[in-house]
């Protein structure tokens, strides 16, 4: 875009009599709490009357009006200052640009250009102009861009800072007046939009490690017409050990380039955006005619594998704005085996609630928030309590609803437990799930698994109706088919001329709505008691704000003075800020959840479940709510040095006690305490021996979150019962009980140091030499143990590469209060390979001589 094609957009968001004689693109506001981002300075004349307007742009350039703010507005009267801070002469320097008016001071940096002396002469001829009048201009059409009383048309205002911190004074500024604005705008959408139909192919499949090795016509190019947005999906890109532990393939630009070449010819199509974690590749490719159209393209990845974060298992999602629909594409791969339907729900819970889509200036938005919303992947639900030659027989009579009935997904979804509020369309082709590679032969192995319905396509939104929704049985180099749908998808596009209408209508309704009340709200409770609060088990509140004013009134919840943060980190506030409109509701949830980081304050007796949060009203009053709870104290987060010393169970401990012996951990001496290792590793370790060294997939498959907890209760209570759970249970609470200790088994101050030795086994064995005693202890015991399950590797598929790099970064755990360089995915890489390379020495040699002997 030119800057003529610009200078119109900017025009647009002004009233044809209110003429644009100049603008500047590229502009930075220099203010301690403004995010540092480029904005357009321009010069609006109305009449004999000028003045400077600051704009900001979600789109850069800004495509439409709607994508404009107003920000700043400074009327050129007798008060204006213009001064230009060293003028450079060299054309690639920048200009500072120091503009006053009525007390309301702002310093601008400019790239110098040869339009940035055009706009400052036309600075300087309404300076000139102004001086030369008898009477100062009224600036009465500036009124509708500041909602003030005509007494006081322009007057300071506090800048609202970006991060979302600072407080409004006297009255709503110009960005919070744009929000309403926004607001009202939404609520008379239908008033200015026309929909146009659009088609979006969905694609999933589960490619089993392949290359790209046969053409995909077949998949992607089978429609009467070419669509307008492709979504394509792919789960097991690559199963190498490289892959899985450092996030390193070849074959994400192997299938991408497949899927460029063929997709349907007749149309010319331009990639939005791709985004892989492990094995997951999701790719969103648009007609190039509507790329003009498309913007805030953001992309999130989120892993459900072991200890909630590997990438193994998860999902990857892009959203975008169309038009004015917003989008949001969700490629998953939830868990496997028959029986882990429980696991499959909370990954795609997982997935939800931890997907965020991060935007400049703009609430986070989750995958909830979109329009419309498009979930294709290897989902892994199987068919239940029919055996495999039933099943493959009903198939063969083409009996396919039959065999529905016993699909897991089915089941659940009617349930509502999993994609309440989506829709599936009817099933009429073969399960995609189980062939032998290269064939259309059904799982001939010794599993024997009944075929199952695994790749699904599922949407949300209105307006969608499907297409099509089908297999593609003759792409068969994988375990599982290709699965397409399509969808005729009705998108909102604005009608400049009607928009134009409502808008002006808007600034009519809400200049007179501003000149009545001041913000006014109820909210139904301000003490808020969590009760018991314990370990990761996460505890929701809700509260309700009601405007009870008859003006829109925009709240945020606001930082205290000298705090960080508006509320703790173990306190979570959705939403923090929102605008209201009059006489309706809105429910802001408080979640506490205690993690390892905020376990380990609350017993060393540093932090409490105590806040008080500051609900702030831009143009009214603070409200204070509190919040409060009681934490009870588990082995988790707690430091070693404590764990040896404690001879009885954790809850058996009075708090003050544990608060003094996390205190005075550093002076634990080994002939004084309990035990050589706590106790509590000790007990999952045992149960993991003697019950799960030959269990399939070991520390890599995770376990259930619910049975977690039961073992945190087990540990925290000194139940003489069973240990509770599954045995991946029990190996992600040892690995989630190792994470959250106060001090990594390695203490941080020696990271550095495994680092470098990371390469010589003899350096990285003196360095274990000189650990502290229990530390020392906990490292090599468990080492001894990995050892003991790599014996069995043939059984649970374990290796010393895969080992070493899961228990690398928690033996190696990097410090949280550290302020660290951001760092590059390949030099992350390199540190986490170091950190396996120090582990892995000790999976793979004796070292017998250095165990404990106590």
């Amino acid at each position: 875009m030119n800057y003529e094609e610009t200078k119109s957009v900017v025009q647009e968001k002004f009233l044809s009599s209110e003429r644009v004689t100049a603008f500047l693109c590229d502009a930075k506001v220099l203010h301690p709490e403004w995010v540092k981002k480029d904005r357009l300075l321009c010069i609006v004349e109305y009449g004999d009357e000028k003045a400077v307007f600051c704009l900001f742009t979600s789109s850069y350039p800004p495509k439409s009006f709607t994508d404009l703010s107003i920000e700043i507005v400074l009327p050129i009267d007798n008060t204006f200052k213009c001064e230009i801070d060293n003028k450079p002469s060299d054309p690639e320097a920048v200009l500072y640009l120091n503009l006053q008016s009525r007390n309301n001071k702002f310093k601008f940096e400019i790239q110098m250009t040869p339009r940035v002396d055009n706009f400052v002469d036309d600075l300087f001829r309404g300076i000139e102009a102004v001086s030369k009048v008898p009477t100062q201009p009224e600036f009465v059409w500036l009124k509708k861009y500041h909602g003030k009383d005509e007494d006081d048309i322009i007057t300071q205002f506090s800048v609202i800072p970006r991060s979302g911190v600072a407080h409004a004074q006297n009255s709503a500024p110009v960005a919070i007046r744009e929000s309403l604005i926004k607001r009202k705008m939404y609520d008379k959408e239908l008033e200015y939009t026309f929909t146009k139909k659009f088609t979006v192919f969905c694609g999933t499949w589960n490619v089993n490690d392949k290359s790209p090795v046969i053409p995909l016509e077949g998949w992607l190019s089978v429609d009467r017409e070419p669509p307008d947005i492709y979504a394509v999906g792919f789960q097991e890109l690559d199963l190498s050990k490289e892959t899985f532990l450092f996030d390193q393939t070849f074959r994400e630009d192997e299938w991408y380039n497949a899927v460029i070449n063929y997709v349907d010819r007749r149309a010319k199509y331009v990639k939005l955006e791709k985004v892989r974690l492990v094995g997951m590749l999701l790719i969103v490719l648009i007609k190039q005619k509507y790329i003009s159209h498309v913007r805030n393209v953001v992309c999130d990845t989120v892993g459900t594998g072991i200890m909630g974060k590997m990438g193994n298992k998860g999902g990857v999602s892009i959203r975008f704005d169309l038009h004015n629909t917003s989008m949001c594409f969700v490629n998953s791969h939830l868990a496997a085996h028959v029986e882990e339907y429980e696991r499959r729900n909370q990954d795609f819970r997982d997935i939800c609630n931890r997907t965020r889509f991060l935007q400049p200036n703009q609430q986070a938005k989750a995958i909830k928030d979109h329009d419309q919303i498009y979930w294709i992947g290897d989902l892994n639900y199987r068919i239940t309590d029919l055996d495999p030659n039933t099943v493959k027989q009903l198939i063969k009579d083409n009996n396919f609803e039959k065999i529905l009935e016993w699909d897991q997904l089915k089941q659940q979804h009617k349930n509502n437990n999993v994609f309440a509020g989506y829709t599936e369309g009817p099933i009429t082709f073969k399960p995609t799930y189980k062939y032998d590679p290269g064939t259309d032969n059904w799982d001939s192995s010794e599993k024997n698994r009944a075929p199952a319905w695994c790749d699904r396509i599922f949407w949300k939104g209105e307006a969608i109706s499907q297409l099509a929704y089908r297999s593609h049985p003759a792409l068969n180099i994988s375990d599982h088919k290709p699965v397409s749908a399509t969808f005729s998808s009705s998108i909102k596009v604005i009608d400049e001329e009607k928009y134009r209408k409502v808008y002006e209508d808007v600034i009519k309704q809400l200049d007179k709505l501003e000149n009545e009340l001041i913000p006014q709200v109820k909210v139904d409770l301000t003490e808020i008691d969590f009760g018991t609060v314990k370990y990761l088990e996460l505890q929701v509140r809700t509260i309700t704000i009601k405007n009870i004013g008859k003006l829109p009134v925009e709240f945020e919840f606001i930082k205290k003075l000298d705090e960080t943060s508006f509320c703790k980190e173990w306190l979570i506030v959705e939403p923090y800020k929102k605008c209201i409109c009059a006489d309706e509701s809105c429910e802001i949830q408080l979640k506490v959840l205690i993690n390892k980081t905020s376990a380990c304050k609350i017993n060393a007796g540093t932090d409490k479940l105590y806040d008080i949060l500051v609900l702030h009203l831009y143009g009214g009053k603070d409200i204070f709510i509190t919040v409060t709870g009681t934490y009870q104290r588990s082995c988790f987060g707690c430091s070693i040095e404590v764990l040896v010393n404690l001879n009885k169970p954790i809850k058996d401990v009075p708090v003050g006690k544990l608060i003094e012996l996390e205190n005075k951990r550093d002076q634990c001496v080994s002939n004084q305490s309990t035990y050589s290792i706590p106790k509590e590793i000790w007990f999952l370790v045992d149960h993991i021996y003697l019950h799960g060294l030959k269990e399939p997939n070991l520390f890599e498959q995770p376990g259930l979150h619910s049975e977690v907890l039961q073992i945190r209760d087990w540990l925290d209570s000194g139940s003489v019962d069973p240990i509770p759970g599954s045995i991946h249970s029990v190996a992600e609470a040892l690995l989630l009980l190792l994470e959250s200790t106060a001090d990594p088994i390695i203490p941080y101050n020696l990271q550095s140091i495994c680092l470098k030795a990371s390469a010589n086994y003899l350096q990285c064995k003196q360095i274990v030499m000189e650990l502290p005693e229990f530390r020392k202890n906990v490292f090599l015991y468990l080492c001894e143990f990995l050892q003991e399950a790599l014996q069995h590797s043939a059984e649970n598929g374990l290796d010393a590469k895969t080992l070493s790099t899961l228990f690398g970064e928690i033996f190696l755990r990097d410090n949280p209060n550290q302020i660290q360089e951001p760092q590059s995915r390949i030099n992350k890489q390199v540190i986490d390979k170091k950190k396996a390379q120090f582990v892995h020495h000790f999976l793979v040699n004796d070292h017998s001589d250095l165990i404990f002997t106590r």
